[in-house]
C-alpha cells in the first residue's frame, strides 16, 4: 500500500500509533464531578446554530483540529479524515495517555483529546485513486474542506483548491498552513514555536533580563484555529447569500502578528520596540504579579481611582498623595519605585488575606492557580469547564476534557461525539452517506483504501 505524505501546519511529518477499529460511542456526557448534563431536554436535544454544515476535516495536529472542534461544538457534522493505521499524529504525542480498566496506558493521547471531540473519524488512503475518489464524493457534500497540508500538498491527490473549485464552486476550502499561501516563505513548515519567535511574541515575553521565552501553550496554533472558525463562519455566509464558495488563507505566522495587538501598536506609534516586562503591562502600573507571605497574587489596577482605592486598602496612603505616582503616566515613569514600595507591603500578609480585603474594596486581584486550583476552583466549576464523556478505552467509561466556553441562549454548544479512536465511523460514513455494501467497505479495506 502507499504511504500517504501527509504534513500538517507544523510540518513534523511524524507518526501516530495505530488503534483497531471500535464501535461507534454512545452520546452521553457528563460535566464536573461526572455527573450527567442537568440540562433542559431543549437543549439536550438542539443539534447547535451550524446544524447541517458537514465539514471535510483534512487537518491534523492542533491548529486546524482545534477549528474544526469549535465547528463541531456549534453542530456541524465534522468528518475527521486519517490516514489507515496511523491516523493524526497527536494519538502518539505522550504521555500522559488515557488508561485503561487495568490502569494500562492506551493508545490515544491527552494531547489528541484536546482538539478532536464532536467528529466522526474516517480513515481514507489518499495517495490511492480509489481513496481520492471516495473524498471526492465526500466533498460533493460537504459545505467545508479544512486542510493544513503544505501549500499545494493537496494539488497532488487532485484536492486543490483549483482543482475542485469548478467542480464545487460553493465549497468553502480552508487553507492552514506555517506562512500563508505566498510570501518568500510559503514553502516553508511552520511550527507553533516558529510562530511565536518570527511573531514577536517571545520578544515581550519573559523577565527583562532573561531570554525570550515563549508561552506555554501553543497560541500560534490554537489562535489560527480560532480565526479560521471566525472565517468559515463569514463564509458560510457569504456562500448562503451568494452562492459563491472561496477559499480562505490563514497562517500561524499571520495570526501571531495580528494579536500582538497594543504591542504591535506600542511600536507602530512610537518606532521603538517593546522589550520583556515580565508579568508587567507596558502602559499600566501597578499591573503584575506579587509575592504575599505564602505565594503571589496579581494586582490589575487600571485606573487612578482603583489606584486611590488600593492604596487606602493596604494602608499606603501616602503612595496616592505621592506626585509620581497620583497618574497612571508618573506611574509608568517610575514604576520600579512604586513595585518595590508595593511588594514590601504584599510580603506582609497572605495570599487569601490579599484578596478578601482588595476584592471587598473593588481592587481587580487574583491569585496565580495551577492546574488543580484551576479545575478546583468554583466558578470554574460554576461554569461547567470540565467535561467528562463516554469512551471506550477508558477506564470507568470516561475521558476528562475541556469544555466549551461558548454559552449560547438559544442554541447552545453540544457534546455529542468524544475524540473518535481511528476509523471508528469509517463504516458508517461509507454506509449512510455513500450507500456503499458491507462487501464493498471490507474490499476497500482489503485493498488499503480505508
Amino acid at each position: 500500500m502507499a504511504s500517504l505524505p501527509l504534513v500538517s501546519a507544523d510540518g513534523s511529518g511524524q507518526t501516530g500509533r495505530s488503534v483497531i477499529h471500535l464501535v461507534v460511542l454512545p452520546p452521553l456526557a457528563c460535566h464536573a464531578g461526572k455527573r450527567p448534563l442537568d440540562l433542559d431536554n431543549s437543549i439536550m436535544s438542539s443539534d447547535g446554530p451550524l446544524s447541517g454544515v458537514r465539514v471535510f476535516d483534512l487537518s491534523r495536529i492542533l491548529a486546524g483540529p482545534t477549528a474544526t472542534q469549535v465547528l463541531g461544538d456549534l453542530g456541524a457534522d465534522v468528518i475527521k479524515v486519517e490516514r489507515p493505521d496511523q491516523g493524526d499524529d497527536t494519538r502518539g504525542w505522550g504521555p500522559p495517555y488515557v488508561r485503561d480498566g487495568d490502569g494500562r496506558d492506551t493508545t490515544e493521547s491527552a494531547y489528541y483529546l484536546v482538539a478532536n471531540r464532536n467528529k466522526r473519524s474516517l480513515t481514507l488512503n489518499l495517495a490511492e485513486a480509489e481513496g481520492q475518489a471516495l473524498a471526492r464524493r465526500l466533498i460533493a457534500g460537504s459545505d467545508v474542506l479544512v486542510e493544513n497540508f503544505k501549500v499545494g500538498g493537496l494539488a497532488r491527490y487532485g484536492l486543490g483548491y483549483d482543482q475542485l473549485q469548478a467542480d464545487f464552486p460553493r465549497l468553502i476550502y480552508c487553507s492552514i498552513t506555517g506562512f500563508g499561501q505566498d510570501g518568500p516563505y510559503a514553502s516553508r513548515a511552520g511550527y507553533d514555536f516558529l510562530a511565536q519567535g518570527m511573531g514577536g511574541i517571545m520578544s515581550v515575553t519573559g523577565e527583562r533580563d532573561g531570554p525570550p521565552m515563549k508561552v506555554g501553550v501553543a497560541i500560534a496554533d490554537i489562535m489560527c484555529g480560532m480565526y479560521a472558525v471566525i472565517a468559515v463562519q463569514a463564509a458560510l455566509r457569504h456562500r448562503d447569500a451568494t452562492g459563491q464558495g472561496q477559499h480562505i488563507d490563514l497562517s500561524l505566522l499571520d495570526t501571531q502578528v495580528a494579536w500582538l495587538m497594543n504591542q504591535a501598536s506600542n511600536y507602530l506609534v512610537s518606532g521603538e520596540a517593546p522589550g520583556r516586562l515580565g508579568n508587567e503591562h507596558p502602559n499600566i502600573v501597578p499591573y503584575r504579579v506579587f509575592a504575599t507571605a505564602d505565594g503571589y497574587i496579581i494586582l490589575a489596577v487600571g485606573n487612578d481611582g482603583q489606584f486611590t482605592r488600593f492604596c487606602a486598602a493596604a494602608g499606603l496612603d501616602g503612595l496616592a498623595q505621592d506626585a509620581r505616582f497620583a497618574s497612571n503616566r508618573a506611574r509608568v515613569e517610575n514604576r520600579q519605585g512604586l513595585n518595590d514600595a508595593i511588594e514590601r507591603r504584599t510580603r506582609q500578609r497572605t495570599t487569601a488575606d490579599w484578596l478578601a480585603t482588595l476584592e471587598a474594596a473593588g481592587v481587580p486581584c487574583g491569585p496565580v492557580n495551577d492546574m488543580a486550583q484551576v479545575f478546583a476552583d468554583p466558578q470554574v466549576r460554576a461554569r461547567h469547564m470540565r467535561l467528562d464523556m463516554a469512551h471506550p478505552l477508558a477506564g470507568g467509561g470516561t475521558v476528562p476534557l475541556v469544555a466549551s466556553p461558548m454559552h449560547l441562549s438559544r442554541t447552545p454548544v453540544t457534546y455529542r461525539h468524544a475524540p473518535p479512536v481511528l476509523g471508528q465511523h469509517t463504516d458508517e460514513i461509507l454506509t449512510q452517506d455513500l450507500g456503499l455494501s458491507g462487501d464493498e467497505i471490507a474490499g476497500l479495506r482489503e485493498r488499503g483504501i480505508v
